[in-house]
């Protein structure tokens, strides 16, 4: 009779309450926000009325955000627009890089970055 071994509860269990021990947070993503994505999409969406463009993927890493642009969507991009805000100080945290790497503008400003991507305004006469 006295070997009897005592009820184990829950709150009596060696297991650490949930609350106690939460799990680490995810890493932070870097992303775009809804003004500069307006902004991008803005210009998406004129190159595609003009049939320049065809796709897009956007990629948020822990270092930063890539918006990259396809001509057909089975192809590499044609350009990538690239938020790095650990060069926000340096050389600015927006850039458009071509399809070869070139670096084509770069700078604190996405509307003055993106530019670079204007198709420049003909003469109809």
């Amino acid at each position: 009779m006295g070997d009897v071994e005592p009820i184990r509860t829950a709150a009596a269990s060696p297991a650490a309450p949930a609350h106690a021990n939460p799990a680490p947070p995810a890493p932070a993503r870097v992303t775009f926000d809804r003004r500069e994505l307006d902004r991008i999409l803005d210009l998406y969406g004129r190159m595609v009325a003009a049939g320049e463009w065809r796709d897009y993927a956007i990629d948020f890493l822990k270092d930063k955000a890539v918006f990259s642009i396809f001509r057909r969507a089975m192809d590499v991009p044609l350009y990538r627009i690239e938020k790095d805000p650990k060069l926000a100080r340096k050389q600015g945290a927006y850039s458009v890089i071509s399809q070869t790497g070139l670096i084509l503008k770069r700078g604190p400003e996405l509307p003055r970055v993106l530019a670079v991507l204007e198709k420049p305004l003909r003469t109809i006469g």
